[in-house]
């Protein structure tokens, strides 16, 4: 069957721009959790640690550090998806381009709407983007695969990373703060409420998908 023909080439289109646009504000959300200064997402967190030790921007680190978890799916034997690579590059430059344009603030009040702006666009974005199904971001692909590959369950497995992402990213300079443990706790009933906002009719809306992305959601029927 062509990739033009059934019931996924029906929605071709949409789910296209579903991908890409979601991937772009899945940057642009996390480009504000940088301006708001209030504490980053898990994955976040070490990005910009290892932006401040090498001098590169955090959009290029976000692009390197997914293209080396991609490469950890060989061993895992993980297969991409267009999702997948798109991933790695569309949501750094996204969020190197949304930081050149966004200037730092000052001020609590917008601190804080900008933490939370950029809590429910990250939301939006996963809901977006996992619907469209075109496979897993790198960072969730490497958790289900060590979860396959273990037998030990999804929550632990994303935990166990998770909790050593942010450490590491915390001693290489990241920062984590109330908009870390906020996105920790809110990210996760957003996701699942878009990704049934976002659902394609006909692509078996009835199941959860993977939540992929950056910044290790996983929204899994468990």
């Amino acid at each position: 069957m062509s990739l033009a023909s059934g019931p996924r080439g029906r929605h071709l289109t949409r789910r296209l721009v579903q991908l890409y646009a979601g991937l772009a504000l899945y940057g642009v959300s996390s480009a504000l959790l940088v301006r708001g200064g209030l504490g980053l997402e898990p994955w976040g967190v070490l990005h910009q640690g290892l932006a401040e030790r090498t001098g590169l921007t955090i959009g290029v680190v976000s692009i390197i550090v997914g293209a080396v978890v991609l490469l950890l799916w060989i061993p895992i034997r993980q297969r991409p998806g267009l999702g997948t690579v798109s991933n790695v590059f569309v949501i750094g430059l996204a969020m190197d381009g949304t930081l050149a344009l966004v200037p730092e603030i000052d001020g609590l009040p917008a601190e804080i709407a900008l933490m939370l702006l950029g809590i429910v666009l990250n939301g939006v974005a996963t809901g977006l983007y996992i619907a469209a199904r075109f496979g897993p971001g790198p960072r969730d692909g490497l958790m289900t695969g060590l979860h396959r590959l273990t037998g030990r369950s999804i929550r632990l497995v994303r935990t166990a990373i998770e909790i050593a992402v942010v450490a590491t990213g915390f001693l290489l300079g990241g920062s984590v703060g109330v908009g870390t443990v906020l996105y920790a706790l809110a990210i996760g009933p957003l996701a699942q409420f878009f990704l049934r906002f976002f659902a394609v009719p006909g692509e078996g809306s009835g199941s959860t998908p993977v939540a992929s992305g950056t910044p290790g959601q996983a929204i899994l029927r468990r």
